[in-house]
């Protein structure tokens, strides 16, 4: 593929990204390398929702393929929070710190062996002519009850990784990329992308 533009203005996303699908697409760009790019509005209920529709709106604005995904930590002993809400979690403007200070809060009485968790990765790829693929991952692991680790963004430094035993913040960007639950939606959608060549 020669240009795919990713409905995202994180660059700690896009440079994860750009790791997993190297050689296969000539040129990345993000919604920071366009004026104007269009702010979508994140109102499904679902990961799915989300994806779609700001993929859907990448494509149309450029013209090209467009990737976005909508990922967010589950939480079973808080019935599925923050789940979508995840990067606003803490309010509409609420940083990493402050979601993480919320979750924490929130699992403060949640003994340490109900902490279970989930990061969910809902990939949506749409082209300007209608195709429409959705590629999901999911990586378990537990809630710490303090954050461990300097690396990553968002939840990682709270998410205890369970095939590592350690926090997804703790993880180098080459193992994070091994197992983490945008990679296995990466996996799928390399594989997509193999299969059109």
């Amino acid at each position: 593929m020669k240009h795919l533009v990713v409905a995202t203005r994180n660059k700690g996303k896009i440079l994860e990204i750009k790791a997993l699908l190297t050689g296969l697409v000539d040129q990345i760009s993000c919604a920071a390398d366009f004026v104007d790019f269009p702010e979508t509005v994140e109102n499904g209920a679902t990961f799915e929702e989300n994806a779609l529709k700001k993929a859907r709106e990448a494509a149309i604005y450029s013209g090209l393929p467009a990737l976005a995904d909508d990922s967010g930590l589950v939480v079973d002993a808080l019935n599925g929070r923050p789940g979508v809400f995840s990067a606003r979690y803490a309010g509409a403007d609420a940083c990493d710190a402050a979601n993480n200070v919320r979750l924490l809060e929130e699992c403060q009485n949640v003994p340490e062996n109900h902490r279970q968790a989930a990061f969910v990765c809902v990939l949506a790829f749409v082209t300007p002519e209608g195709v429409e693929r959705i590629f999901t991952g999911r990586i378990a692991g537990q809630i710490l009850s303090a954050p461990r680790g300097e690396g990553g963004f968002g939840y990682d430094p709270l998410f205890l990784v369970d095939v590592f035993g350690r926090s997804m913040a703790e993880l180098t960007l080459a193992e994070k990329n091994e197992v983490s639950h945008r990679a296995q939606a990466f996996t799928r959608f390399r594989k997509y992308l193999e299969a059109m060549e």
